[in-house]
Formats: structure tokens, sequence, C-alpha cells
């Protein structure tokens, strides 16, 4: 079966698209440019990818071998009122769908139980850290990322295992299309306000998901904030466990996750709690989540107030522990997000020396609202004197250089893609990026 992957470039559609590699479809797809996950792909032996999303450009694909199956991610069904690839399949009878349908039959073909991990933020950090446990227990699964890792693929397929390891995405309500053998909730503030029109819309939707999971385990004040009680179903962590604190890992959002995931592979396990936190312990980490990329700077994917404030903890951990200053330099995803979340800066970056705040990065904008600039986003925090307005150029680095020299440590707070500051340190200041 041919399948053809739309918005092969990002990272969710990536992880699939080399999960249908590895299943033994063929795989080709499409992007509006070129990216990371573009080259990660080519790298693994999915190399047939194009940049021409026209009808025209489907139709010749279409002929010179035939597709059977369209998929396709949110963003492209978003970002235009009339996609052309979608017309010319909906059209030549093509099968069409997004990538929950592709994963729905991949899990029903192989009999695989699907442990999914879903929040607001920590999905990506937490499943990347359930993959890790498992895979160093030497169980058999499946799984798909949704950031790149050092220890493994960042999907992987295996015909013979048990359970299939997920981030759940509540965009565009994809994680609604599964019914989990076991659900983790990494925790959840309101998200995707042009999904999820009030703060009710978000939680009905996480409540709808939990109640659609065989098991979940999710952390008490989570539990309240979508007004639940733990059930026979419904499992409650407590966050004043010991053993948090007992790991090793930087930043108590780290912690907290890594006992989430341990308390999810012990219900699919029963390994000894003892081991799990050794394992937990020498977690290498993944890509974009603190990943330092060149000695005293990192990059860190955060975007809400929530993961600004854990990345903050996790920096502000590493910075005293080595007597430096922070420097921050933010980069907010999307300007949609932004007039939602502006009154909620306030203290998010209290013990940063100097923030260096950088035009948001667009991406599926609506065209009606103004662009926010940094200057104006600034505004809106309790202390606006200790951040400046940036831009993405050499200005910049030779600042960060300056800071790194003074061996003051740098932290990026950025999005993800081309173009992005991520793309941009990476490209100045990383050695690889495989």
């Amino acid at each position: 079966m041919h399948i053809y992957f739309s918005g092969i470039g990002g990272s969710g559609m990536s992880s699939f698209a080399l999960l249908g590699q590895q299943a033994g479809f063929e795989i080709s797809g499409s992007d509006k440019q070129d990216g990371a996950y573009v080259q990660y792909l080519k790298k693994h032996g999915v190399t047939d990818i194009d940049f021409d999303q026209s009808y025209e450009h489907i139709a010749a694909a279409h002929a010179a071998h035939p597709i059977d199956w369209y998929v396709y991610s949110s963003a492209v069904a978003m970002e235009q009122a009339d996609p052309p690839e979608i017309r010319f399949c909906k059209e030549h009878g093509i099968r069409t769908s997004k990538r929950d349908e592709f994963l729905n039959m991949l899990l029903e073909e192989k009999k695989q139980k699907l442990v999914a991990l879903a929040g607001t933020h920590g999905k990506s950090t937490t499943t990347a850290m359930v993959v890790w446990l498992c895979r160093e227990l030497g169980m058999t699964v499946s799984y798909s990322l949704g950031a790149k890792v050092g220890f493994g693929p960042l999907s992987v397929f295996e015909p013979g295992a048990e359970y299939f390891i997920y981030e759940c995405d509540e965009f565009d309500r994809n994680f609604l299309a599964f019914q989990p053998y076991l659900s983790g909730i990494t925790g959840l503030s309101w998200d995707h306000h042009e999904i999820f029109p009030t703060r009710d819309n978000y939680n009905e939707a996480f409540r709808t998901f939990i109640g659609q999971s065989g098991q979940t385990i999710a952390w008490r004040h989570d539990l309240e904030y979508l007004s639940l009680q733990p059930s026979e179903t419904v499992r409650e962590l407590d966050p004043s466990e010991p053993h948090i604190d007992e790991l090793k890992l930087h930043g108590r959002f780290n912690r907290e996750d890594a006992w989430l995931a341990i308390q999810t592979v012990n219900t699919i396990h029963e390994a000894p709690i003892e081991q799990l936190i050794d394992i937990m312990d020498r977690f290498p980490g993944l890509k974009q989540r603190m990943e330092l990329l060149a000695p005293n700077l990192y990059t860190n994917y955060a975007h809400t107030p929530e993961k600004i404030k854990g990345g903050m903890s996790t920096a502000l951990e590493i910075a005293k522990k080595n007597n430096q200053e922070l420097i921050v330099i933010y980069e907010p995803l999307t300007n949609r997000r932004q007039h939602y979340i502006k009154d909620e800066y306030k203290d998010c970056f209290a013990g940063a020396r100097k923030v260096y705040w950088v035009p948001s990065y667009l991406a599926r904008e609506d065209p009606n609202l103004p662009i926010l600039t940094p200057a104006e986003l600034i505004q809106h925090l309790s202390d606006p004197s200790i951040a400046e307005p940036a831009e993405l150029d050499d200005a910049l680095i030779a600042h960060i250089r300056e800071h790194l020299a003074a061996g003051q440590l740098v932290v990026a707070m950025d999005a993800s893609g081309a173009g992005s500051l991520d793309d941009l340190l990476r490209a100045t200041f990383a050695k690889s990026d495989s």
C-alpha cells in the first residue's frame, strides 16, 4: 500500500511516516518547506518528499505511482479553505483521513494496546520517559514520539509488541479518536483557543478522553481542575509524594513528569519502583526539552505560561548549582495564542537576569488578529524592565556570544520549525542535529 503523508515535515506526521515505513508500507509525502524533521526522515530512508502541494503536483505523483491512502495533518486542512491535495484525492476516490485513522488501523490490525500520554504540557517529555523506561527494562514496545530523542528513532513499530506508547495530542480534538488501554494526564491548562473557544470546551474534551480510557493516571490538581474524582478506573497521583524529589533530574516539573512515567510503566510491567527510579535517573532527555546545544546554551520548547515556568524551574536549578546568572531568549509560538495568554506572563521569567523577546513564530494564524509585537507583550510582565525586544539577527547572536563568554547560562524558550529561534541556534551553535 502506498501512503502519502501531507504535512510530513511536522513533528507528529514525520513520526507517523516513519511508522508507516517500518510497518512495511510505501511512504511518500509533501510539505510547504524543508526542515529538521524532513532531513531526519531522509536520513532514515523516507526520501520521496516534495515541497509542492498543488493540485497539479499531486496529480502527477498519483499518475506516476498511484496513491492508496492520503493522510493529512490538521494544519493542511486549517490553513486553506479548499486544500488542493485533499480536493484531488476526494475527486479521484483516494482514501483520505487524518493521522488518527491510520494509527487506529495499525492498533486494530496488530492487536496492540494503546498507552497514551495526554495533557497541555509535559506530554512529549513524559512519553519519551515511558519509552526510555520500557526499552531499558527490555520490553518490546511500539511507540510514536513528538520530539526526537538520542536513545532511539522518532518512532518504532514492532509487530509483536503488546503495547503502543503514544503522545496523544488534543489539538484539533485528535485524541478523541482513541480509546486507550491506559492514559496518563501530564498537566492541564486551557490551550488551543481556536479549537476550544472556552476553558470548559477544553476541559470537557479531556473529561471525554478520560471516559474513553480503560484506565487513567492523573495528578490530584488536574482531576480537581476537571471536577473529577478518583475511581476504579481513575488513579490519583499525590504531588507531595517523597519519591518525586528523590529523583536526580533537574527541575520540579521534570521530576513530576518522571514520576507519572514511572507509575505508567509500573502499571503495565510491575517493575519495582526502586528499579524504575534508578533507570529514570539516567534519562538522557530529548530534543528541544532543555537540550544542551553548546556549553551553557540550552534550547527548550515552551509556549504557554506553565511550560515557561517549568523551563524556568529547570534553568534556575542549573544556574544555582553552577553559580550563574540566567539569560533567557523568548520566542512566543503563534500570534493567536498571545491574544489569550498575554495577561498571564506576569512573573513567568522571574529569576532571569535578562530576557530577549523576539517576534512570535507564526503558524495557522487568524488574519483578523493584529500582530502583537515584542514591545507590546513585554508590557504584560510584572517587571518589564528585565526584557527587551530583539530580532532573529546577527545582533542577537552577538549578544548570546557575549553572555556565554561571560560564563552566564543562556536558555532559549522557543518554537520549533524552519525559521524559528531554535532553527537559528542550531545552525549557529550546534555541532550536529541527527
